[in-house]
């Protein structure tokens, strides 16, 4: 059967009933399995508190509350960039993004906004992943993996730098966002469906793609990359969501998002394939103009942990305990070191690798983050530092009539303050001058950890 007459005989049923009962965490291995399967649903402008599992409460996600009971969710766990495609540089390389030199959102290179590549790359920066970046796709499909990416890829749309030339095998969805122009949608190197492409159904189509793409390599080690091109605005939902949810169009996507995570577990139980599957739920950096960064200060596009503060939640019934919680500060870009640990891949030698395995913290076997510090850039500009509950603020744009101004430095207790609000700089010299001399240090060697 072809991807067409799957998808023409419809997707696979039941995923409610299965999930309802919590059935799809079966006791089996498929057989012959050697590697653990890996998919990663990444969601664009999904909020830390979106989810019914992180609080949500006029939004419906019983899948995905699902799976974080059948595994591991974050409490402190950020994107590696407050915007797009930086983050998904970050996420795909294990590395942060002024290493790759993709710090800016990225835009089509055909059309008006073309332009704007043009401003990027006068300021220095990539208009696309660079070719001698390595991705994880790139290092699981030379160790034998079927690799599928479907959504949103917003690393480039040159010939050369698109999905299918970036280590994956198959490749359905849109080159940038949704609000970008002109927007036709790919399947692998050809265009599918012409610009303006009809958005309604992208959470369908996305979904019938990656379940044809299971049954195609159920017989095999997979790496699945769904990159959702919603919440991201403009906002649409499918004629079975539009209208259903109590949180407006943000939340019918939303809500889609929770369905169609539930028909991929779903074809999981079915093909025997859940109890060795590591399946990680996430979003690329927090809300925009709607949605909730939870109790966070700030939004997309800003260093305040609204901006940075995504969910993570991670299910592996073979290894992951169930009903776990972790409040240690992690990055996107650790799902990339963690996802060569479960296919027993090395990390690559000749470059530094910013991401940790997260694997010992998955499993229990360690209770601390690997990370004692984290870094937080807009752009190329190192904004801030974390470590254990401190948060040092180098400075942040503040409107203020007519022109507004860069304030800080600031410090930040985020045990007793996670909404950022009060300043204790004063208060503490020397955490002050420990986060200072740690900067210092960092810019000076920055720049030298590109290549090694």
């Amino acid at each position: 059967m072809d991807r067409r007459e799957f998808i023409k005989g419809g997707m696979v049923s039941g995923a409610a009933m299965a999930l309802a009962g919590r059935g799809w965490a079966g006791p089996w291995l498929p057989t012959g399995a050697t590697k653990p399967n890996i998919i990663i649903i990444l969601c664009d402008d999904l909020g830390w508190g979106d989810l019914g599992c992180y609080g949500a409460q006029t939004i419906k996600t019983p899948n995905i509350d699902g799976l974080a009971g059948q595994g591991i969710k974050f409490t402190d766990f950020y994107s590696s960039a407050p915007v797009c495609s930086p983050s998904r540089a970050g996420l795909l390389t294990g590395r942060y993004p002024p290493r790759t030199g993709v710090t800016q959102v990225l835009f089509p290179t055909s059309g008006l906004e073309s332009i704007i590549n043009l401003r990027i790359a006068l300021g220095g920066a990539a208009i696309a992943l660079p070719q001698d970046e390595l991705t994880l796709a790139d290092l699981l499909k030379k160790d034998g993996y079927a690799t599928g990416a479907i959504g949103k890829w917003h690393l480039g749309d040159l010939p050369g730098f698109r999905p299918n030339d970036r280590g994956f095998d198959h490749y359905l969805g849109l080159l940038y966002s949704n609000d970008m122009a002109p927007l036709p949608l790919y399947r692998n190197r050809q265009v599918v469906e012409k610009a303006p492409v009809n958005q309604d159904y992208l959470t369908k189509k996305y979904t019938e793609e990656a379940l044809w793409f299971l049954k195609e390599n159920k017989g095999r080690p997979f790496f699945l990359y769904l990159a959702h091109t919603f919440p991201h605005v403009p906002l649409h939902a499918s004629p079975d969501f539009l209208g259903k949810s109590k949180a407006g169009i943000y939340g019918d996507c939303v809500e889609e998002i929770d369905w169609s995570t539930g028909k991929i577990l779903d074809a999981l139980l079915s093909y025997g394939l859940l109890e060795n599957t590591l399946v990680m739920f996430t979003s690329d950096n927090g809300p925009w103009w709607t949605g909730s960064p939870g109790y966070h200060r700030g939004r997309k596009n800003e260093t305040f942990e609204g901006g940075m503060a995504v969910p993570l939640i991670a299910s592996w019934p073979a290894r992951i305990p169930v009903g776990k919680l972790s409040d240690q500060m992690t990055m996107n870009f650790d799902l990339f070191a963690t996802s060569l640990a479960v296919a027993g891949v090395d990390l690559p030698k000749d470059r530094i690798i910013d991401g940790k395995n997260l694997l010992p913290l998955l499993e229990g076997r360690e209770a601390k983050t690997p990370h004692q510090y984290l870094f937080y850039y807009q752009a190329r500009d190192l904004q801030a530092v974390r470590s254990g509950k401190w948060k040092y603020q180098l400075r942040h744009f503040v409107q203020y009539p007519p022109l507004g101004k860069n304030q800080g430095p600031w410090l930040f207790d985020l045990e007793n303050d996670p909404n950022e609000s009060y300043n204790v700089i004063d208060r503490h010299p020397e955490i002050t001058r420990e986060f200072e001399e740690v900067l210092e240090d960092w810019n000076k060697n920055f720049s030298r950890g590109m290549k090694l």
